[in-house]
């Protein structure tokens, strides 16, 4: 009888096990955001643009200081035919493209001189502190008398809004390594060539694709200021004219024309992280 008893429990025991190692997988997984959706970063700014719109058509909005998106689309179209907004989003592409690279380049050395020496680090990181504590828009004024108050300026104050982000990164990322492949390095034997290449890249580049977003995004921020002041072409210096104007519709073309540049240069800086870090296992992947 006792037998029989031990064997209907062991018997009962393993689907009643199975029941809980089950129920506490599909709670795991729970926890998981879930599968990524495709084309989910548009939802928020298509959500934007249809409340906009109902508002507009409800009479919610004074036309005078919003405009409606089709009115804000007709002055678009208006302005691309007439050549004056490719005109002046091909001078800001050329700006942003020339600081963002000075920029990405000068951060990317910085950084990887003050993560692999002592001595690299106690001559530049301070240095780096002290120019992230001073508000970049406020060295305008003193590089437009060194540098003159044409295009020099400009693209000199978005280097400097964009390595900021990309060196503080990719250092961090640098400091951050575990210092247990630096001694299997050293146990392996590994050239300095080797070990930049097989450790010090793959550790550093989450922090350096994080540093770039921040970077391309600031790019696109620092250049909506420095278009205003003494220029004749650009989205910016279009935006300063139509307000002189009151044009409001032209702002606003200005500003989705720099909204949409600015999600599609993150979006694919996203899509480049996640080929290049594919190997890691991460909530958003």
């Amino acid at each position: 009888m006792s037998a029989v008893t031990t064997t209907t429990t062991a018997t009962t025991a393993v689907p009643l096990a199975a029941t809980v190692e089950n129920s506490q997988v599909r709670r795991r997984r729970r926890l998981s955001p879930g599968k990524r959706l495709p084309a989910t970063r548009f939802l928020g700014p298509a959500l934007l643009l249809a409340l906009w719109a109902a508002a507009s058509a409800a009479g919610q909005l004074d036309p005078g200081a919003i405009p409606a998106p089709w009115t804000v689309l007709e002055t678009g179209v208006q302005l691309w035919t007439d050549g004056t907004l490719p005109t002046d989003i091909l001078t800001s592409l050329q700006r942003a493209g020339s600081g963002f690279a000075i920029g990405l380049t000068a951060g990317i050395a910085l950084a990887l001189a003050s993560g692999l020496s002592r001595t690299g680090e106690a001559l530049i990181d301070g240095s780096v502190q002290l120019n992230r504590a001073i508000p970049t828009l406020g060295l305008i004024p003193l590089f437009i008398l060194w540098l003159g108050i044409g295009e020099t300026f400009k693209i000199a104050i978005i280097a400097i809004v964009v390595y900021i982000p990309i060196y503080l990164n990719t250092h961090a990322a640098l400091s951050g390594i575990d210092s247990r492949f630096v001694e299997l390095a050293e146990v392996q034997g590994l050239s300095r060539y080797a070990f930049i290449r097989r450790i010090v890249i793959p550790g550093a580049l989450p922090g350096f694709f994080v540093g770039l977003r921040l970077g391309v995004t600031g790019s696109w921020l620092g250049l909506v200021v420095l278009e205003q002041i003494n220029a004749t072409s650009g989205l910016g210096y279009m935006m300063f004219q139509a307000q002189n104007y009151g044009q409001t519709d032209v702002i606003l073309v200005g500003l989705v024309v720099y909204g949409i540049f600015g999600l599609i240069s993150d979006s694919a800086v996203r899509l480049i992280e996640r080929r290049v870090l594919s190997w890691r296992r991460t909530l958003s992947s």
